[in-house]
């Protein structure tokens, strides 16, 4: 019952966060999973991650059906051929890497992201988009650093945008647009390349009970989080969040 509840209360945050502050769930629900299940599934680390990128199928299929007026689908699908294999192939990396490798390139990724909310402004417009080679390359990358720590990709797919003179209404639509082949890829990725860890209620690296909990609360709190944005300072609470982030971060080591 307390592992229950905690996830339901990851959900709600991952949610509330996600909808007030537009970071995505990914980085919440993996050290969360870390923290909660300590010491109780094998593989803890690749399992958080993978129950991660199941989670965002969903939930960016709500973020997709909020923002799609806004989304810029042709760049979604020149984006999207690079995302599948990259997102794939991160879930291949990440099954190769020891768990406490994988675990600290997470955490440097939190703090890096910890940083870009504290301190950096968001990007300036300097450039326009790239042709198709370089999309797909761009698409490759960020699919496969998402894939490797169970996240939308948000965090990479709207500065990219923005630095391509995108307006930031349409970057955060179409990449929320972009999280859903990401989850895909990464998810089927990480229940082939898991397939060998045996458990209850598993399918490779995806521990179906934590997302049961946790999807439908974040569904539900996200637009929340996005009413609340409307009311709250969002810039104070980036930067307290980045500071939640830091600490993270530095658990995680």
């Amino acid at each position: 019952m307390v592992e229950i509840l905690s996830l339901l209360l990851v959900g709600v945050i991952a949610g509330t966060l996600a909808g007030l502050l537009g970071v995505g769930g990914g980085i919440i629900i993996v050290p969360s999973l870390v923290w909660i299940f300590h010491n109780q599934l094998p593989a803890l680390m690749h399992i958080a991650i993978g129950t991660s990128l199941a989670t965002i199928v969903i939930t960016s299929i709500s973020s997709i059906i909020a923002h799609h007026r806004a989304v810029l689908w042709s760049i979604v699908w020149q984006l999207s051929p690079g995302i599948i294999v990259g997102a794939f192939v991160g879930a291949i990396i990440a099954n190769a890497l020891p768990t406490e490798i994988l675990r600290k390139f997470f955490a440097i990724f939190i703090l890096l992201v910890s940083a870009q909310l504290a301190l950096l402004p968001p990007p300036a417009s300097h450039r326009q988009l790239p042709g198709k080679l370089g999309l797909s390359i761009t698409g490759t990358v960020i699919g496969k650093m998402s894939a490797l720590v169970g996240i939308g990709g948000g965090s990479l797919t709207v500065p990219f945008l923005v630095w391509c003179n995108i307006p930031i209404r349409n970057a955060v639509a179409t990449s929320a647009a972009c999280g859903f082949p990401i989850a895909v890829s990464g998810m089927i990725g990480f229940i082939v390349t898991g397939w060998h860890i045996s458990g209850p209620w598993m399918s490779g690296y995806i521990y179906w009970p934590a997302f049961i909990a946790i999807t439908p609360a974040t569904l539900l709190f996200a637009p929340l989080g996005a009413k609340l944005a409307h009311t709250l300072p969002a810039n104070s609470l980036k930067k307290l969040f980045a500071v939640f982030l830091a600490g993270v971060g530095v658990n995680m080591f």
